[in-house]
């Protein structure tokens, strides 16, 4: 199976050694979407809201870039720095995806890259029809 590399403009995680995305087999792997701006900046500085936007504004874009979309995604992780936005997640699945809804796990943790991101998504989608 050949692994294809998929870059994203700008690649705020190029300095880092990381892929936005692999596609592999019909299938899009895609690293961990922060609320990163195109400068590769934390956008809104402890404002949950504007780094979920945008974090989901980054995934939007690694989909498109590996030919996918929001509606091929199968799976979704969602890793948050407190349990206290699970009630802001759902209301974002509901913009951002439609069903049949990804599965999804939404974990807790200590700390991501950076001090200031709140948010970090990774998905599992198919590519479009007749891509490799």
């Amino acid at each position: 199976m050949h692994l294809e590399q998929v870059h994203t403009q700008p690649d705020p995680y190029a300095p880092y050694l990381l892929s936005q995305a692999i596609r592999a087999g019909g299938l899009l792997f895609v690293s961990g979407q922060a609320g990163v701006g195109d400068d590769g900046a934390i956008v809104g500085r402890g404002d949950f809201d504007a780094q979920a936007e945008q974090a989901f504004r980054n995934l939007r874009r690694a989909l498109k870039a590996g030919g996918s979309g929001l509606d091929r995604v199968a799976k979704v992780t969602i890793f948050l720095t407190s349990m206290e936005y699970f009630p802001k997640i759902v209301a974002l699945r509901r913009k951002w995806f439609s069903a049949p809804y990804p599965a999804d796990t939404i974990v807790e943790v200590s700390a991501l890259y950076s001090p200031d991101a709140m948010i970090e998504i990774e998905a599992i989608a198919l590519t479009t029809e007749g891509e490799q």
